[in-house]
């Protein structure tokens, strides 16, 4: 475990936290617009999706476009 879950500790167990690690990566990196197909789509909120170049708001899954 690495990056994010360095913040538990010992804490929560080594599967869960895995299984945490994955999905905040997954969430956090920049996904591809469907609109002006940039690498620059960000997550708002849960379910709501951002790009930073066209500026358009779109519904997606929760942790993934």
């Amino acid at each position: 475990m690495t990056g994010s879950t360095k913040r538990f500790g010992p804490r929560y167990g080594r599967r869960t936290k895995k299984k945490f690690d994955l999905i905040e990566s997954e969430q956090r990196k920049k996904h591809k617009c469907p609109y002006c197909n940039k690498l620059d789509v960000r997550r708002v909120a849960i379910g709501i999706w951002q790009c930073a170049k066209c500026e358009s708001k779109f519904a997606g899954k929760a942790y993934t476009l």
